[in-house]
């Protein structure tokens, strides 16, 4: 037999599509062709794949070798095929059995001694190898990632030798286990004094997915609540925490397996590009929005962000998904992330500070509060104001706030409540869980509507304000919106109608 079918997969995006490599052993010169669209670390392969094959004790076939991975116009790029390509010369020789080939997905980088070096985007690759009901080898490196998923069936190998006496029923692999996970606790919420109204804020926040906007003076404490919603929120279910666990994977900065429950906290400097933020580059990685994706986004000093950056938001606000264009291809990442935002109201820093330091003119307020567009500042759910805290509020031995913990347990019961009535957050309703859970009586309907009218809102606001007002309710285990519910919804708006 001089033709041989191994399975790997390649990566697109968050996805892993099969890939079929194809090796044949034909006549003439000793030569060996890589085609389907192979980038230069595929091609290099043929390199690495002849000294593994040499060092693991085995014959390198003196004779014409063609590899095509199928299908050819998916772009294949990384180390991860070298692996298939060597077994699938060694089973296109006779030197180990094709039968067992058949069964198996393989994934792994070989050096030059044969040894089996960690790829990037193991875990999509071993969530569709269990979708596609194969077994998966990858190198030892990439086991604990291959393992977070319990409907995986992987097995890590650390040399070619290894495998290929898996293959020829001389030993089987050590499977693939997860580590432990660490809950390591993040930042307490009793540790930020005073800012009663920014601490609701955030409890809001936190129980209906929505964005927020908090803005105050310099060091008034904005980044140091920003830092405590992702220990407000519920836990990440499996399918969510492995989305996101897939797109630390893919994106080349490392997934740490033990950790991957936990939900992300990224805060990129105001300096960061457009590409950075929204994902890009020729080979189409994910952005800052996608590695926040199930977790928190946090811009500080926004105002001070570009323009091109800011707006590049507003899509992935909505949509909860980005896609990412080039010449050579596209991708589409997940990018469901909550936005929480910081500005000083000023480019001092402190207009309307008790202290009357500030010296602003009222057009200069205006062309830096103008930086951010309308259309961003509509798609936050929760504007507000952090005011600075007398010297007497900020003593170490003063009175401490309700801790993460307390805090979460009422986020977690909100939460359990709209899944069960919509099966989504509040801030992800459409129209018609609208129509169907944020009813409001004849008079509330009218405070609705001269609120609207009054600070000037758009439609968008005003629904926004209707899925504020549900989350508070059901905060307060009420099953309608009330009156004092729909206030508090009203209030996080008032900062966005007096900005201008």
């Amino acid at each position: 037999m001089n033709l041989a079918l191994v399975h790997g997969r390649a990566r697109s995006g968050v996805r892993a599509p099969a890939v079929r490599v194809e090796v044949h052993l034909g006549g003439g010169l000793p030569a060996m062709s890589i085609v389907g669209l192979p980038e230069a670390a595929v091609r290099e392969a043929k390199d690495r794949v002849r000294a593994a094959i040499q060092c693991a004790q085995f014959e390198f076939p003196a004779r014409r070798i063609t590899v095509n991975l199928a299908p050819a116009d998916l772009p294949k790029d990384g180390g991860r095929f070298d692996l298939p390509i060597a077994l699938g010369i060694l089973a296109a020789s006779g030197q180990i059995p094709l039968e067992p080939l058949r069964d198996y997905e393989f994934l792994g980088e070989l050096g030059l001694t044969g040894e089996l070096r960690a790829v990037d985007g193991v875990l999509p690759a071993a969530l569709a190898s269990a979708d596609a009901g194969h077994r998966l080898v990858v190198p030892a490196d990439n086991g604990a990632e291959a393992a977070l998923s319990s409907r995986v069936e992987a097995y890590t190998a650390r040399t070619l030798l290894e495998v290929c006496a898996l293959l020829q029923g001389r030993r089987s692999l050590p499977a693939a286990v997860a580590v432990p996970t660490q809950d390591r606790p993040g930042p307490d919420l009793a540790e930020v004094r005073g800012q009663a109204h920014a601490r609701r804020a955030l409890e809001v926040a936190a129980a209906g997915g929505h964005h927020l906007l908090l803005v105050g003076p310099p060091g008034c404490g904005k980044t140091l609540l920003a830092s405590r919603l992702p220990g407000l929120l519920p836990q990440a279910s499996e399918d969510e925490a492995l989305e996101a666990a897939a797109i630390a994977s893919i994106s080349g900065r490392g997934l740490d397996p033990a950790r991957w429950r936990q939900r992300r906290f990224r805060a990129p400097h105001h300096t960061a590009s457009a590409v950075a933020l929204i994902g890009g580059g020729a080979e189409p990685r994910p952005g800052e929005v996608s590695l926040a994706h199930e977790g928190v986004l946090f811009l500080d000093e926004l105002p001070e962000w570009s323009r091109q950056a800011l707006e590049v938001l507003r899509e992935p606000l909505e949509s909860g998904v980005v896609t990412v264009s080039r010449a050579a291809r596209s991708a589409e990442f997940p990018a469901r992330f909550q936005l929480v935002a910081a500005m000083n109201p000023c480019p001092c820093g402190w207009a309307g500070d008790a202290s009357g330091r500030c010296r602003c003119s009222p057009d200069v307020i205006r062309r830096y509060r103008g930086r951010i567009s309308g259309p961003l500042m509509d798609r936050i759910d929760l504007h507000v104001h952090v005011p600075r805290l007398p010297p007497s509020e900020l003593r170490p031995d003063g009175p401490a706030g309700e801790s993460s913990e307390a805090v979460q347990a009422r986020v977690v019961a909100a939460r359990a409540r709209q899944l069960a009535r919509a099966g989504k957050p509040n801030a992800r309703l459409g129209e018609a869980g609208m129509r169907e859970s944020c009813r409001l009586g004849a008079s509330d309907q009218t405070l609705l509507e001269r609120a609207v009218e009054s600070l000037r809102l758009s439609a968008r606001s005003m629904h926004r304000i209707l899925r504020v007002a549900r989350t508070i309710a059901d905060l307060a285990g009420s099953a309608e919106i009330g009156t004092a519910h729909l206030t508090e919804a009203i209030g996080y708006r008032r900062t966005e109608g007096n900005a201008g």
